[in-house]
């Protein structure tokens, strides 16, 4: 599924696990827009805007931004997402914080993965564990460990590796079993069960399918996040239509829908309309079958719109950089050019100087010889 593709973007963006070391004067404000970002993307932006107006703390900044960017991809307006995260960057090269770094290589390796570059996203991820490896904290070093695996086992998913993808996972949720109990910790837990139940159903192991997908919606139920529910639900729903159960699997499919009107997620709905239209046509509805199929088709062209529209924004950047870095070497080259010329005429002058004050010498010389001799 496509779908599953995207819902690990999340991951690295929006767990908000508490960072950087500092006790954060503005919490109950970064706690506000973190809840905000499954069901309201737009108030977890405008929130976090504030928040950016008076902050000066680099390493929040850099929290701030990825919140930002966390809730763009929640709504699937991936350009919006890579432009917070650009700004991110400015800010993570001021920092010498493990914390900062992992976090921002971490979400580095979710926009390679999303753009399917793999071995680009597999280098950040060996980033971030050079900086995870740094940190003291034992529960947030076990936090994003367990972010880690997630993302590896969701490229080996994407690559059609559901029994490696699934090694991964459940290395992940060992992880986070590790780690102090809270509402960020539920996220990424609902967030992996999703997928574990994802890799089952390609193995055809049904009745994993569906444990996975009930811990998934236990998971999201229990922070009351609109868009994860309606991801497990989604879940649960093609698992009764490979059981043939297509009536159960539209009742599910139709509680997803009333859960993410207020989300805006593409993909999410793009998932939903598929599989409507799917049961639809399964029961001989056609009608509702070609009513949700159009549906599912215009919000198919809108992701991949936002899609396209996302890797451009990334060329240009990638351009910008390769410029910038081009320009930096030829400027270092010219230094290393006028270095070397300017020592080269240092030793000519020396050595001129010199050939000048042995010729005087030996003229010297060749005078007082002449007087010895004439005398």
């Amino acid at each position: 599924m496509k779908a599953i593709g995207y819902i690990l973007l999340c991951i690295a963006l929006c767990w908000q696990f508490p960072i950087f070391g500092q006790k954060v004067s503005n919490d109950s404000l970064i706690k506000k827009a973190n809840l905000e970002i499954y069901n309201n993307p737009d108030k977890a932006i405008g929130i976090a805007k504030k928040m950016l107006q008076t902050e000066k703390d680099i390493n929040k900044i850099i929290r701030i931004y990825l919140i930002m960017s966390n809730a763009g991809i929640a709504k699937r307006n991936f350009e919006e997402s890579l432009q917070y995260i650009v700004k991110a960057r400015e800010f993570v090269q001021k920092t010498n914080d493990p914390k900062a770094k992992t976090s921002f290589f971490l979400t580095a390796a979710v926009q390679f993965q999303q753009m399917e570059l793999y071995s680009k996203s597999f280098e950040s991820l060996d980033e971030a564990d050079v900086h995870i490896a740094k940190i003291q904290d034992a529960d947030y070093k076990y936090f994003e460990i367990a972010k880690s695996y997630a993302l590896r086992g969701m490229i080996y998913k994407n690559q059609s590796n559901p029994e490696i993808a699934l090694q991964e996972f459940l290395i992940a949720i060992k992880n986070f079993e590790k780690v102090k109990e809270n509402q960020q910790t539920y996220y990424n837990q609902s967030i992996v069960y999703y997928n574990i139940g994802y890799c089952y159903l390609s193995v055809n192991q049904l009745n994993n399918a569906e444990s996975a997908f009930e811990k998934s919606m236990k998971f999201a139920s229990s922070i009351k996040a609109k868009s994860l529910e309606a991801f497990a639900l989604k879940g649960m729903a093609e698992m009764n239509k490979q059981k043939h159960r297509n009536q159960e699997a539209l009742e599910l499919l139709t509680k997803a829908i009333s859960l993410s009107k207020d989300v805006g997620d593409l993909t999410l709905n793009e998932g939903i309309y598929k599989e409507m239209a799917d049961n639809h046509l399964a029961m001989g509805n056609q009608n509702l079958y070609q009513e949700y199929n159009k549906k599912y088709f215009e919000t198919r062209l809108k992701r991949e719109q936002s899609e396209l529209s996302s890797v451009d924004r990334a060329i240009d950047i990638h351009n910008m950089e390769a410029k910038k870095r081009n320009k930096e070497i030829v400027n270092q080259y010219n230094y290393y050019i006028g270095a070397v010329v300017l020592s080269g005429l240092a030793v000519f002058g020396l050595l001129f100087w010199r050939m000048l004050t042995i010729k005087k010498r030996n003229k010297k010389y060749q005078k007082e010889i002449q007087k010895l001799i004439r005398s």
